[in-house]
């Protein structure tokens, strides 16, 4: 690395429903980069979609998006340089080129492939997965065809939309429950998803997925289940690590791990680090999130989320921009694999910048 500090971006915040879980990530993030390696610059993405540079010198829980904050733009093909815009728009400035920018973004427009795609142009580093590992993965039904063409164990499912519907007895029928899980196909944090045990409920549940994706997916209901998680990290030569298993158990009055559960109900789960799982099992799982990490094309780091009934083991679903709040599985974990999230930090960071300097490697033209 070069002596200068190197300067990182963290995008956060976004026009998903995860806005606010992405600027508590953020905040994370923030508190654990070393200051005397890194300059960091918070760019906030408001939910209208405006890029604006907020205060690095935020401590608080959440990171805040001024309302008239100066709007940036990064440059196509500058290398990491960026435009700011004061809020008159009179005046313009040049940044310093950016070394880094670090998404902690969650959801569509962030997490998909959208921001990737237009860093990819920007021909900046950046963490996490490239575009078609954050596509494959954000979207639950392409992600589960592809798992289930390896052959990896996955519930039962269907996907539909608004144009193309199913009626509850035909889901029942091709899933063999007729208790379901209802869920937005481009939506993390368990926005948006309910279950369904009657024709009624499940008309209520795909009307409320329907308000956060225009496709979504209807899974079997898996009972009885444990909610385990495994971190998966890629180091800057392309060696991927899985973490100790965790487990997440839902508070009896929640039923499944809701966005409630997760962010509102402060006892609304409690968090097993790590697992307890007979060590076969664990390792079983380990091995199972390494290759659906491959399997989805996934790059850095992802959390990998599995059901456990009995000893039949299903991969639910991969999160390549995995929650860093102080609640977050994906730091905690590997804190209990002996990575601290400062280490880890700089492990993704490192990573990043040998990804983009090999890819100047690749050649473009006849």
């Amino acid at each position: 690395m070069s002596e200068h500090k190197i300067r990182i971006a963290i995008l956060f915040g976004g026009r998903s429903a995860e806005h606010d879980v992405s600027r508590a990530s953020a905040a994370n993030v923030l508190r654990s980069l070393d200051g005397a390696r890194y300059e960091v610059t918070p760019i906030g993405i408001t939910r209208d979609g405006h890029w604006v540079v907020a205060d690095a010198r935020d401590g608080g829980a959440t990171l805040v998006i001024p309302d008239d904050g100066p709007r940036l733009a990064l440059v196509p093909g500058g290398q990491g340089r960026a435009l700011v815009i004061d809020g008159t728009g009179a005046g313009v400035r040049h940044l310093p080129a950016f070394d880094v920018v670090f998404p902690v973004l969650h959801g569509p427009n962030g997490e998909d492939g959208t921001v990737q795609g237009a860093l990819e142009l920007c021909d900046v580093a950046y963490v996490g997965s490239r575009v078609m590992g954050s596509a494959a993965s954000m979207d639950k039904d392409v992600a589960k065809r592809l798992m289930r063409d390896a052959a990896l164990p996955i519930v039962p499912f269907v996907a539909m939309s608004a144009s193309a519907p199913v009626n509850y007895e035909d889901a029942v029928r091709e899933i063999g429950s007729a208790e379901l899980f209802v869920k937005p196909a481009n939506m993390g944090s368990s926005v948006g998803v309910s279950r369904a045990r009657t024709a009624d409920e499940f008309e209520a549940c795909c009307e409320l997925a329907l308000r956060f994706d225009r496709k979504i997916l209807v899974e079997r209901s898996v009972a009885p289940v444990r909610e385990i998680e495994c971190s998966v990290l890629e180091d800057a030569d392309g060696k991927v690590n899985a973490s100790e298993i965790g487990e997440i158990v839902p508070a009896g009055k929640h039923g499944f791990y809701s966005y409630d559960a997760k962010y509102i109900d402060a006892a609304g789960a409690a968090l097993h680090v790590p697992a307890q799982l007979p060590p076969l099992l664990a390792d079983r799982i380990k091995a199972l999130a390494l290759r659906t990490f491959r399997v989805l094309c996934c790059e850095a780091m992802a959390r990998v989320d599995f059901f456990l009934s009995g000893d039949q083991v299903f991969v639910n679903e991969v999160n390549t921009i995995p929650g860093f709040t102080n609640i977050s599985m994906y730091p905690k974990l590997w804190e209990a694999s002996g990575l601290s999230q400062a280490e880890l930090m700089d492990a993704l960071i490192v990573h990043a910048l040998a990804r983009h300097r090999s890819s100047k490697n690749l050649v473009f033209h006849p």
